[in-house]
């Protein structure tokens, strides 16, 4: 089987295509194509409240690239999320509409609750069920928060605070306030440390400057350290000397702030970065969706 997972987002858009493959008794998902595309939604829905003509255009063209690389690998099915930077926007619904009319790609916005729950089904078995976890995900326009307890989530919740959406000056003090009274809330009651889960293409990006080996954790002072040693450098040295995409190595900072602030306020020493997402999400979920009708079929 073959699946392909379409992630819209506010800094950059995504396509996978993965071929699903049985081994031993577990599942994967092999990787067999990856684009990534720096459209930067975000900047104009936080700034204006829609998208522009000019961004409108380039998206489209992206979508009928993308359409096109999907039929090519024949996936057996597909998905798109649009998150923050559609769902927000004036013209979202609209655009959405027109793109299924003339390319045939069906787009679904998607709210931070469905957006958590899809990322949430693919971190859980990196967790251990007798420890309290906080789930970080922090994209371009929101951050999602998850909290596990034992094994099972207890609360979760979507701030409008994002690396774009901080990079641009739109995150509001009073979003701030909200998330960190939750926070507190939220995790005082919880028995024994706290660890952190970290998702997104910024902890990944800083995770490995950070030199951690695979399944290390990461502490809130390497985090801090590995920040300020990027945040010292200009945007060309980033771009050259850490080889970080443009697109990445102006939202890396602001991104790093929002990971640390939420860390500190739920006193997470350390963070672990499974290296999974939104993506991975679709695909577990399309594989699901696949086995439910196979079963219906055979009933």
């Amino acid at each position: 089987m073959k699946f392909a997972a379409i992630d819209i987002g506010s800094n950059a858009i995504r396509l996978q295509v993965s071929v699903v493959i049985h081994t031993r008794g577990e599942l994967t998902f092999k990787k067999i194509e990856y684009v990534r595309f720096p459209l930067r939604l975000g900047h104009d829905v936080f700034k204006t409240g829609k998208i522009s003509p000019l961004k409108y255009k380039k998206f489209k063209k992206l979508m009928r690239a993308f359409k096109i690389l999907i039929e090519l690998y024949e996936v057996d099915d597909y998905m798109a999320c649009a998150t923050s930077a559609l769902r927000e926007s004036e013209n979202g619904a609209a655009i959405v509409r027109e793109i299924e009319e003339e390319i045939k790609l069906k787009i679904q916005i998607i709210d931070g609750k469905r957006e958590a729950l899809l990322i949430n089904n693919v971190i859980t078995s990196f967790l251990q069920t007798k420890r309290n976890y906080l789930h970080i995900d922090v994209g371009g326009g929101s951050t999602e928060l998850n909290i596990y307890k034992s094994g099972k989530k207890v609360a979760a919740q979507s701030f409008k605070i994002g690396s774009v959406r901080r990079l641009d000056h739109f995150d509001s003090p009073q979003v701030w306030g909200s998330m960190k009274r939750w926070i507190q809330e939220k995790t005082k009651e919880l028995k024994g440390p706290l660890t952190a889960v970290g998702t997104g293409g910024n902890i990944n990006k800083l995770y490995e400057l950070a030199q951690r080996k695979a399944e290390d954790k990461l502490s809130l002072g390497r985090l801090k350290e590995t920040a300020n040693m990027i945040s010292e450098l200009t945007m060309e040295e980033r771009i050259n000397d850490l080889q970080l995409n443009p697109d990445r190595a102006d939202v890396i900072i602001p991104a790093s702030e929002i990971y640390s602030q939420v860390m500190e306020w739920a006193g997470a020493n350390f963070i672990i970065v499974p290296s999974v997402g939104l993506k991975d999400g679709m695909m577990l979920w399309l594989y699901e969706q696949h086995l439910e009708k196979e079963k219906m079929n055979f009933n």
